[in-house]
């Protein structure tokens, strides 16, 4: 089905006057000529225009339907109290962008610079440069006709680019808007942590000017997949994309079905597949998919993966013709993939493809400045979910918030931090946080931190280095870990961890056979110490 053509421009009260009826066809008139072209056939034309030129727009209207009767003219009134003021222009212009409903999937936009002033004109292209208008610029000029008939009726169109970067009067506008692109992304909370500003300000540049993939990497917890959504709220708003946010969880795809589960298959492809399924990648289209645990895919996934982003092509399983999805992709990751790459696990060129734009999100134990707007945040979050008004006395906010910024290491980040709020608003009477709510929060979460067992290696190691270890090495590893964790120095834990083959031995020297040990793993005794 072909896409509507609609032109979008402001009328030109001096350009498109015309006078008298044979004056009007012997003049080139901008807005009327766009309509002539033979090789641009216009099904709509949205005319702005000033409220003291009705008579004017009535008469272009008038004339296009003469001579393009398939061309439908829609009226706008755009008030200016001063065309040459940029702020005013680009502010009306800007909720005229806001209001209108734009259809990306049934129609091509243009923007008609011609006309206007040259504020107008200017601000034109800044709407279609930022996508808060999703068109295409375009001019027309005059082609003059030689001969005793001449007339200027003939027009030249162009779609046309424009250096803009002198006029910074706009540029407190631009500010503005990205600011609030930026809020957009935090939630509305107002952050502290100067780190984070800065990640979530690039962020925003590129989520609005690219379609390339972005990366979110961080620990579990720190809001990749809500960061995800609002980036998806984003892009929605700027008319960026029109198709659904399509969110997947690799770790709960496994074998076949994940090759289904992705990339959909035909009936019949296998056992059990009485069905044909269009899978999560089709299902994006136009949209956004966000593949959370994506270092969890398996080689064949990784694949197939690779070959969509690049060519927006795939085959289904069972399929011997490729299936098609323009969908933007965000791969969200708690594991370290370049690490993954050394050893096989991920494919190198899909990292590369994926790590054009990584944003590694901190943890919470990184941002402390940010826990008391994030608290307020979750007070009104829970109290949206409960039902009722979530509020914490002043006592039970400040020994909550000490507790939180001094020895609280909030190892599950914000899962830590939201849950603790959700469990003292529903056991608080009336949703009413008060200060034994906060003892009993306290004593649980210090309760669930604490290591046990095998535990105390992940604590030193990381869970990954820890779960990579051999059966043999933990139990030994952790048994010289907590000698070492008690030890008043490095030789006095030495003594102790070879005391039985340092009897009968002239000399000894424990402290350097422990160090080299603990050099095997990478360690050292001040990092158990520390740990």
């Amino acid at each position: 089905m072909r896409k509507k053509t609609v032109v979008l421009g402001m009328l030109g009260t001096t350009l498109d006057q015309g006078g008298h009826k044979q004056d009007r066809w012997q003049r080139w008139r901008p807005t009327v000529s766009v309509c002539q072209h033979a090789d641009f056939a216009v099904d709509r034309f949205e005319l702005l225009v000033p409220p003291s030129a009705g008579k004017l727009a009535a008469q272009v209207a008038a004339d296009i339907a003469s001579i393009s009767p398939a061309t439908e003219v829609k009226l706008h009134t755009l008030e200016l109290a001063d065309p040459w003021d940029f702020s005013e222009v680009y502010g009306k212009l800007g909720d005229f962008a806001d209001a209108y409903r734009w259809s990306t999937e049934r129609e091509d936009y243009y923007l008609h610079i011609t006309t206007g002033t040259h504020v107008a004109q200017i601000c034109l292209f800044l709407m279609c440069e930022t996508r808060a208008m999703p068109g295409r610029l375009l001019q027309s000029s005059p082609v003059r006709k030689t001969g005793r008939d001449a007339v200027h009726r003939a027009t030249r169109l162009d779609v046309i680019d424009l250096d803009l970067a002198k006029y910074d009067r706009l540029a407190a506008r631009f500010r503005a808007r990205q600011h609030m692109g930026a809020s957009l992304l935090k939630a509305g909370i107002e952050t502290r942590n100067p780190a984070f500003n800065r990640l979530i300000e690039e962020l925003e540049h590129v989520a609005t000017r690219s379609r390339d993939p972005i990366l979110l990497a961080g620990e579990t917890g720190t809001g990749k997949s809500a960061l995800c959504r609002r980036i998806y709220e984003l892009k929605r708003a700027r008319q960026h994309l029109t198709g659904e946010l399509v969110e997947v969880n690799c770790a709960t795809l496994r074998g076949d079905i994940a090759m289904s589960a992705l990339f959909g298959h035909t009936r019949g492809a296998y056992t059990g597949a009485a069905e044909p399924r269009g899978g999560f990648l089709r299902k994006a289209d136009r949209g956004l998919l966000f593949l959370d645990e994506v270092g969890e895919l398996g080689p064949d996934e990784q694949a197939m993966l690779l070959t969509a982003i690049e060519d927006k092509r795939f085959f289904p399983v069972g399929s011997d013709k490729q299936a098609a999805s323009d969908f933007q992709l965000i791969a969200g990751t708690n594991r370290d993939l370049a690490a993954l790459v050394r050893t096989g696990q991920f494919r190198d060129d899909l990292l590369a493809r994926l790590s054009l734009w990584t944003f590694t999100l901190p943890a919470l134990r990184d941002r402390r400045e940010d826990l008391p707007p994030n608290l307020d945040y979750e007070l009104e979050r829970v109290s949206a979910q409960l039902g009722h008004r979530a509020s914490m006395s002043k006592p039970a906010r400040d020994e909550f918030l000490r507790f939180a910024l001094g020895e609280a290491t909030w190892n599950a980040n914000f899962r830590d931090f939201g849950a603790a709020i959700r469990r003292m608003a529903t056991l608080g009477e009336g949703g009413r946080i008060d200060e034994p709510a906060v003892h009993g929060e306290l004593a649980r979460l210090r309760a669930s931190w604490r290591p046990a067992g095998g535990d105390a290696l992940a604590s030193v190691l990381g869970v990954e280095r820890a779960a990579g270890l051999d059966r043999f090495d933990r139990v030994q590893l952790a048994d010289v870990v907590t000698v070492c964790s008690t030890a008043t120095s490095l030789s006095a834990a030495g003594r102790t961890l070879f005391a039985a083959s340092r009897q009968g031995k002239r000399s000894h020297n424990d402290a350097d056979r422990l160090r080299k040990y603990l050099a095997r793993f990478d360690l050292t005794f001040d990092d158990l110490r520390a740990g």
